[in-house]
């Protein structure tokens, strides 16, 4: 619970109040639920950012393109543009957000990559109009109950499990506890790469308070060689860390323990960069600089740093990227195919 929660305790109730009320008439079916008209998969969570929702989007991408046409569909957090858009090698960030955009960026034409506030005229649009794609990922969509996908995967952290966490605005969940029986597969990401059975087992136990029916996986994140951003090509083990992203704790002891972090730049999740945080890169950079540092930041900060640095900043200061992708064990990972493959094949 967040330092002085017990003031905010009066706000939870009522928060927990409104969004009970919503999803009452859901369930009641008050609010219509539309079936989506293409085969989906949601990937979702209960509380606001941080659980690596888009690295289990870029996993599914990766299990199922080489068989299907696939498409993702997100509402484009952060973006300043409104309505349903297709992602092309025209945009920038801030027209799709920046989750499509490293999606987009990623895979380019082997997938397609739309936005839309509106998941149901979207997912109409798409059926209508792009009718070649066969397979929708919707990104944070579990609270978007306006549409009913095929499969419903719900995550969360390790550290941070949803039934130990609060309603906001005391913790960090958008909905009770209690919305986790809507999954078909729940997924505790960020975990450690050897877990013990017991402590799985413990998990699984309170998750199962929630929700009975849908299997518990688990995932750890991998993380890649680091590659260049600019024009650079020779990496430094002695390292800046530059991110903007929900809870870095993790990236951040990875990168302890795997080079030599001179310094940390945090910035907030979804960080616009602009002119003053160039010139403070460019000074912490010149700080360190007879170590012969280099930058490493994160995917998702790389495609805004790219697009807004100023003209000659990477071939000046020296930027490499680190990548991610969520890790299953063999057992894990099968059950996650068998729920996949029900979805294309019913």
């Amino acid at each position: 619970m967040r330092p002085y929660a017990f003031l905010l305790y009066p706000f939870a109730v009522l928060y927990d109040m409104v969004t009970r009320v919503r999803n009452k008439f859901f369930d009641w079916g008050w609010f219509k639920i539309t079936k989506s008209p293409i085969k989906s998969i949601l990937v979702g969570n209960l509380s606001v950012g941080g659980t690596g929702k888009t690295p289990m989007v870029e996993y599914l991408i990766r299990k199922l393109n080489s068989n299907y046409s696939i498409a993702t569909l997100s509402r484009g957090y952060g973006r300043k543009t409104k309505g349903f858009l297709k992602a092309t090698k025209a945009v920038i960030p801030s027209e799709i957000g920046d989750e499509p955009f490293q999606i987009f960026g990623k895979f380019g034409d082997q997938i397609s990559v739309f936005v839309g506030e509106n998941r149901v005229e979207a997912l109409e649009k798409i059926a209508w109009d792009f009718p070649e794609n066969e397979l929708v990922i919707l990104d944070d969509a579990f609270q978007h109950r306006y549409v009913k996908a095929d499969l419903d995967i719900l995550l969360t952290t390790f550290d941070r499990p949803f039934f130990s966490d609060f309603l906001l605005p005391a913790g960090r969940l958008r909905e009770s506890r209690n919305g986790a029986k809507r999954a078909d597969l729940i997924v505790v990401t960020k975990s450690p790469g050897s877990l013990p059975d017991e402590v799985k087992k413990s998990i699984k136990s309170k998750v199962s308070q929630y929700n009975l029916n849908a299997p518990v996986l688990f995932s750890s994140i991998g993380y890649g060689d680091p590659f260049a951003l600019g024009f650079r090509k020779e990496f430094s083990k002695q390292v800046i860390l530059l991110s903007g992203i929900a809870n870095d704790s993790q990236l951040k002891e990875f990168v302890a323990e795997k080079y030599q972090l001179l310094e940390t730049i945090k910035y907030p999740d979804h960080h616009d960069y602009g002119k003053s945080d160039f010139e403070k890169i460019r000074h912490v950079f010149s700080q360190h600089s007879a170590s012969d540092p280099v930058i490493l930041t994160t995917e998702k900060d790389a495609v805004k740093v790219k697009s807004t640095c100023p003209e000659g900043f990477l071939r000046e200061i020296p930027i490499f990227v680190l990548p991610i992708q969520v890790v299953f064990s063999p057992e894990d990972e099968q059950v996650m195919e068998s729920f996949i493959d029900q979805v294309i094949l019913q």
